[in-house]
């Protein structure tokens, strides 16, 4: 578990399964990050709960510590095609503009950094979700590459491990 100042972050599970489903029917939510039905949440909960196992690291819920209110999911995912961890972030809308995203985001990079033996993570953002360009500016990331992901152009920004 990952402590911030106002944010807990805890591997996602499968029991996490109609919060996720929740994240993601939210249309301003999703049309960066695509929907879910439950079996497909199911689907890819698993996996996530596989990839901590065997990797040792995967998405987290992340839950407000004032309320413990489940208000999205942050972390580090390996994406085989690209041989790369990414650090992802999806929140609920209303908790937009608050810097949640920044502060799950930054805690969860710092973490990886200090427990995994990458030399950089990337994180793949859809041009037009400045959102999200904001808070990897922010973290530091800077352009890396164009490229396609899930269909969609993305641009993938990435951020070395400090020295």
């Amino acid at each position: 578990m990952i402590e911030t100042e106002r944010l807990l972050l805890r591997p996602l599970r499968v029991e996490d399964v109609d919060a996720f489903v929740a994240l993601h029917e939210d249309d301003r939510v999703n049309r960066f990050v695509g929907a879910y039905s439950h079996h497909q949440a199911l689907d890819r909960l698993a996996s996530i709960e596989e990839q901590w196992e065997q990797r040792g690291h995967g998405l987290c819920a992340v839950e407000l510590k004032s309320s413990g209110e489940f208000i999205g999911r942050v972390g580090l995912n390996y994406w085989e095609i690209f041989d790369e961890v990414e650090l992802g972030w999806t929140l609920k809308a209303e908790t937009w503009g608050h810097g949640y995203a920044t502060e799950a985001a930054g805690a969860c990079l710092a973490w990886g950094f200090a427990t995994l033996e990458r030399a950089y993570f990337t994180s793949m953002i859809r041009p037009e979700n400045t959102a999200s360009v904001r808070v990897a500016k922010r973290l530091g990331f800077t352009p890396l590459r164009e490229d396609t992901f899930s269909g969609n152009p993305v641009t993938v920004y990435s951020l070395d491990k400090p020295l």
